[in-house]
Order: C-alpha cells, then structure tokens, then sequence
C-alpha cells in the first residue's frame, strides 16, 4: 500500500495519541503516505483529511485524548453515508484504515472492510469492555485516574470515620471498579456484572465500625441499577447511612477518568498496537482487529472479534472479598 489514513472514534482514552503516533511514524517508516481523518467517521464523510508526517505527531505520546479529535456520526451507519464515505477514500486514493475505537468502531471497520477498503481497528477505550484483548488503551490509565482519587478520599473519611461510595466508570462493564478497588483496598465492589445486596454491605460497614475501622470504600461502576442511573451513587449511600447510621458521602469521578497523560502501560501497548495495524495494511490484510493476549499482540477476524463476549474476572473479585474482611 502507498497511501493509507487513520481516525479515532467512539469515547476518547489516554492512549490514542500514542496509537496515532505508532500508526504515522510506522507508516512513514515503511515509505507509506499517511493522513489523518479529524472528527472520527463525520470527517471521513466530510473530507476532514490532512497528511501527516514525522512532525505531525511530535511531543504526543504523554497527552491524553486525541488530537485527530472524535465525534458521533449516525450518518456513517446508513448505506448513503457509506457510499459517501467510499466516495471520499476514493477520491484521496486510501488504500487502507485504521480505526482507533471500541466497538463501534470495529462495526465501522467491517463495513468498510465489506466495501473493499482494507480496514483495523485497534481497541481503544477505558472501560476494557472488548472481549477480543486482555487490555484496551486507556483502562490502565483510567484505573489509576481511580486509585489516585481513592487514595486522596480514604484521608478525608479516616479523619472523620466516615464510609464513602466511589462512583466509576463503566456501563457495562465493571473491569474499572474491580481493578481499582482491589488495588485502593475497598470493601466492597458493585459491577453490572453481578448483583449485590445493601443489606451484605451494611453488615460490612458495621463489622468494621465494631473493629475500630475509621473508614470504608465501596467501588460503584456506572451501569449499576436500574434504568434511570441519574444519583445513582447519593441513593445508596442515603440508604446504606440511614441502616447503618454511619456518615456515607458519595464520589462521582465522571469524566476525570478519561483525561490525563496515558500511563506506561497504555503508552507501550498503543504503540505496539499501531505499528502491527500498519504492518496487517502494508499487506494488504485488512477486516481484522489488533488484540493483546497473554502480552502478545495478535490479531482477529472483525466478526470473530465482536462476537466473543468479555469476560469478568470472577477470580480477582472473589480474591477481593478475601482481602476486605
């Protein structure tokens, strides 16, 4: 391939900056012409390209976010934005795409794919709700965007004896909460994945206020509850203090999670994950998505990848009960 293009869609994560950069400087390594398509999918249909080069991606790989920036598009999901968008590839003679994003943006990715522009995605998103990769970019740094507020409220609520609920990211799932609560040493993490029970928890909080313990951390993922999730994380720490009559505040860290610089680990692993998209497109190979497993980067077939369901790690939240009581 001589001409390819990258985009980022979906929800932004710590990382995709440093996927960019592996993805241009990869391709301009391999005397590939690179471009950059701004506003995810809106501006592959509205002709936001711009061709990047080795300075393009100068001074990225510690920012958050996303400098080709990202936007909803329910355009590119109807036949007449594909065409629009196939008509756009064409005219800028793109032989290939990586798409930085979840799910949706792997749907994308194999459409594209079907039209016969060769497409990857890489998953990128901090709530690691991808059944394909052990890990997504962005969910590392997220959970250490959690653990560093956890930290800081585990102060405040020791000094005043009081019990808190930490509100995280996650609608469907509870990877963020579970990672962050059993390295934060919570007492308790509620996920979509399970159900739980207020009453369990109380008898918790009072077991520990009978021990002397000055505090208490209870890890909530977002998707928990019932259909309207508005307060979800003030209801239940009005419920638990009115059983319990101990003092419960409530943390929504909201969109924190996602900004900041990327971590280490996210770093490294959106940097392994660009450069082997570009490689699968340097041959031509395209409908695939790039995967870590094991630590090794491989890569799958788009429908094989958004058909395995994600998995909750059961062992590592039953390892946290053992390590609160």
């Amino acid at each position: 391939m001589e001409r390819i293009a990258v985009i980022t869609s979906g929800g932004d994560a710590p990382g995709m900056n440093a996927a960019i950069r592996a993805v241009v400087r990869t391709a301009i390594y391999n005397n590939i012409k690179i471009f950059g398509v701004k506003l995810g999918f809106n501006g592959l249909i509205h002709s936001e390209f711009q061709e990047m080069d080795v300075a393009s991606v100068g001074d990225i790989v510690h920012r958050g976010g996303t400098i080709l920036r990202t936007a909803r598009c329910d355009q590119f999901n109807s036949e007449e934005g594909l065409k629009m968008a196939l008509e756009v590839i064409e005219n800028y003679e793109i032989e290939g795409v990586v798409i930085i994003g979840g799910d949706g943006s792997f749907r994308g990715a194999k459409d594209l794919s079907r039209l016969g522009v060769p497409a990857v995605g890489i998953p990128a998103t901090i709530d690691n709700d991808i059944g394909c990769t052990d890990f997504s970019i962005g969910f590392d740094t997220a959970v250490n965007t959690a653990l560093d507020a956890i930290n800081k409220i585990r102060d405040t609520i020791t000094s005043h004896g009081r019990a808190n609920i930490v509100e995280v990211m996650g609608r469907d799932a509870g990877d963020i909460a579970l990672y962050a609560g059993v390295a934060g040493g919570a007492e308790n993490i509620i996920v979509p994945e399970l159900p739980f029970d207020i009453d369990e928890i109380c008898a918790d909080l009072n077991d520990g206020k009978e021990r002397g313990k000055l505090s208490h951390i209870i890890l909530l993922a977002e998707g928990v509850g019932h259909a309207d999730k508005s307060n979800r994380a003030e209801r239940l720490s009005e419920k638990i203090e009115a059983k319990t009559g101990i003092e419960t505040r409530a943390t929504i860290l909201g969109h924190i999670q996602r900004g900041g610089n990327p971590s280490m680990f996210d770093r490294i692993l959106a940097s392994r994950m660009g450069a082997h998209a570009v490689d699968l497109l340097s041959k031509g190979i395209g409908n695939r998505v790039v995967c870590l497993v094991d630590n090794k980067i491989i890569d799958k077939d788009i429908e094989e990848a958004l058909s395995i369901e994600k998995k909750f790690d059961m062992e590592l939240y039953e390892l946290s009960k053992i390590l609160s009581i």
